[in-house]
């Protein structure tokens, strides 16, 4: 069965950055749509980052640009989220998704902004003070 395991996850402080990892397992397609969303407490799940493994193609909520990085290593099946210059706003718990046997970039795009990827993981937490 499909599995994503998040890792990465800590406390930093302001203008630090840290970097999550999602290795994904238990499908084997090439063109896949994976993603990062956040939730903090009381708020609601917002997508953060996604990236159509078929081409590399990447997608931004636009609070995110120019400070966070998604990016994949096909060979590992893992995607990672790059954060930088983190802010106590990003303080929440960051998923990994994942939708195999997505055919386009836009179909990607498509299922972040709408938050409906197949797979889901537990987790993992970053805090920011």
């Amino acid at each position: 069965h499909v599995q994503l395991v998040e890792s990465g996850g800590g406390s930093v402080q302001a203008g630090g950055s840290l970097r999550l990892s999602c290795a994904a397992s238990g499908y084997t397609y090439n063109r896949n749509c994976m993603a990062w969303f956040r939730q903090a407490p009381g708020k609601e799940r917002e997508g953060v980052a996604g990236i159509y493994t078929g081409d590399g193609s990447t997608y931004y909520a636009d609070s995110m640009k120019g400070r966070f990085t998604i990016s994949q290593d096909n060979a590992k099946n893992t995607i990672y989220l790059q954060m930088n210059s983190l802010k106590p706003e990003d303080t929440a718990m960051y998923y990994c998704a994942a939708s195999p046997g997505v055919f386009s970039p836009s179909r990607c795009t498509t299922a972040v902004v709408g938050g409906r990827l197949s797979y889901w993981g537990q987790g993992t937490q970053v805090t920011v003070s």
